[in-house]
């Protein structure tokens, strides 16, 4: 009894973790305002195509995050930038993709990532551009699992959670691609553009949050 206490107390920072990754990712991503995007980008395309771009785009988007999850520290050191300054600076740049969301900026650029892609006869393949980069693995993805991995302190459960909290994301946003006709059809586009202003506002708080972090890092508080 005595140990199943102490297991249970070691599992709730360790959820509690996971679950604040998992909405950090969840608000930068935006899986519901992708929706549309999906459905423009494959339009006139057979089914087993869509299925092949959706599945293909997800997993490009997730071996990016991966590699700037461990490798995106050594590039900005390798570039002399300590990760109090990339705090600032990423929550800064978290602030504006919330700014973009709640005013319908960031809907109105990814639509036109979407329509050079489909316009430009030497564009790579859409799996990989717009859709992997960068309207799944865009700068605020990018951004947010450098700093979630700095945030972990190299411990390997705290990676896991963010590594964790990652693929849900992105393995969510793949099942929600493989039925994105249909659920375009169910939720509209008024519902899909209420939750992403929603989601903006609490990227906002965490861009605050990101910044407050990287000042008192530097100048920690009396």
């Amino acid at each position: 009894m005595v140990l199943s206490i102490h297991n249970h107390k070691k599992l709730e920072p360790a959820l509690s973790d996971y679950i604040s990754n998992l909405v950090v990712f969840f608000v930068v991503v935006d899986p519901p305002g992708l929706v549309p995007l999906f459905i423009a980008l494959t339009r006139g395309f057979e089914d087993r195509h869509k299925r092949i771009i959706a599945l293909r785009g997800t997993a490009i988007a997730f071996v990016v995050l991966v590699f700037f999850a461990y490798f995106g520290k050594v590039v900005l050191q390798t570039l002399s930038i300590e990760m109090p300054a990339f705090r600032i600076a990423g929550g800064a740049l978290l602030f504006w993709i919330a700014f973009e969301m709640l005013f319908a900026k960031r809907s109105e650029r990814k639509e036109r990532d979407t329509g050079e892609a489909m316009t430009d006869e030497d564009a790579h393949d859409i799996a990989v551009f717009p859709l992997a980069v960068p309207l799944i693995a865009g700068p605020g993805a990018i951004t947010s699992i450098l700093l979630l991995m700095d945030r972990t302190g190299g411990t390997v459960a705290g990676q896991v959670s963010v590594l964790g909290a990652a693929a849900t994301v992105i393995g969510g946003v793949t099942l929600i691609l493989l039925g994105a006709d249909r659920v375009g059809r169910l939720l509209g586009r008024t519902v899909i553009h209420t939750v992403s202003r929603v989601l903006g506002i609490v990227l906002a708080a965490l861009a605050a949050q990101t910044v407050i972090s990287g000042i008192t890092s530097i100048y920690p508080p009396n």
